[in-house]
Formats: C-alpha cells, sequence, structure tokens
C-alpha cells in the first residue's frame, strides 16, 4: 500500500485513455471522495454531472479536444446560491470547495489504479448551455477518468517541482 505522499507524487495527468470501462464500484468510491471533501462552513454546494453514455461523451467533445479518450468525464460545478461568501463580500467560496472535491477525487481516483486529468480547456458559460444545466450553477472543471491506455506516461516535467523553500515563507 502506497503512503498519500507517494500516491500523490505518483498520480498524474493522463493524457491517453484506454476504453476500459470503469466498474460502478470504482466510481462510487471516486464519488464519494468527492462527497467527503471539506467544504466551507459544510455546505457541499458541488454538483457532479458523470458523463458515461456515448450521447454524454459527444457533448464533451463539442465543449474541448482534452478528453483524450477517457470513458468518464466528471463536469464539477456548484451551486452559487449555496456558498460562503467571504468578509468584504468580493469573492465566495465555490470555486476553492469543487476545487477541493476534485482534488479528493483524483487521489481516490489513483488509490483505486484509476487516472485523471484536470481539464479547464473549456469555456464554463458554453459548458453549462449545452448540458441545460440550472442557471444558478458555475462549472468549474471537467475531470477526465479511466485507465491509462498502453504507453500513457507523464508529461516529461511532471517530476519538476521547485523546492520548499521557493513556495513556503515561515515566519
Amino acid at each position: 500500500m502506497k503512503s498519500f505522499l507517494e500516491l500523490a507524487e505518483a498520480r498524474y495527468s493522463c493524457k491517453k485513455f484506454s476504453d476500459r470501462a470503469i466498474s460502478d464500484e470504482d466510481l462510487n468510491y471516486v464519488l464519494e471522495a468527492g462527497r467527503l471533501a471539506p467544504t466551507a462552513k459544510n455546505l457541499q454546494p458541488q454538483h457532479i454531472y458523470v458523463m458515461r453514455s456515448a450521447e454524454a461523451l459527444e457533448q464533451i467533445d463539442k465543449l474541448t479536444p482534452c478528453r483524450y479518450g477517457a470513458p468518464v468525464v466528471a463536469v464539477i460545478a456548484y451551486d452559487r446560491d449555496n456558498v460562503f461568501t467571504f468578509p468584504g463580500g468580493r469573492a465566495t467560496s465555490g470555486a476553492e470547495d469543487v476545487s477541493i472535491v476534485a482534488t479528493h477525487m483524483m487521489l481516490a481516483a489513483a488509490d483505486r489504479g484509476l487516472n485523471s486529468c484536470w481539464l479547464n480547456f473549456f469555456d464554463p458559460d458554453k459548458a453549462a448551455a449545452e448540458l441545460d444545466l440550472p442557471d444558478n450553477e458555475t462549472v468549474v472543471l471537467l475531470l477526465d477518468l479511466g485507465y491509462a491506455a498502453e504507453g500513457a506516461a507523464p508529461l516529461a516535467n511532471h517530476t519538476n517541482r521547485k523546492a520548499l523553500s521557493e513556495t513556503v515563507t515561515w515566519r
């Protein structure tokens, strides 16, 4: 069993998926990890659309060239009417909450031997319109899920990480 840091280090953005189906058990495990993710004030504003039918995947393909053959794409949105508004009123927790949910899902997928890729190469407004989402929802990301195809590997820069001293300040 991998430690958390080993799992986090091994996980990469897969750019080539096989057509192997994801079991309902594994998909529910990934979705449950997202459900358990912390959100501001525990409001849980996320809404996840699991796109896996041929028709649903065609809709995704209209929105982005980055499905990479994934058999499942999770469209992760949040309800703008159910978010924490930060003091000062300039920002809400919606994108932050969904990002935590998606991160939990990516790591749970890796824990089950699945691969993923966080997609932001799409127009969120077009996605909401194409998928006929409620007016109060904002799409933040698309999450490809599946098994890596033969020959798939992390991008060359996957292991390039700045030193902690470059990203952390102790005071």
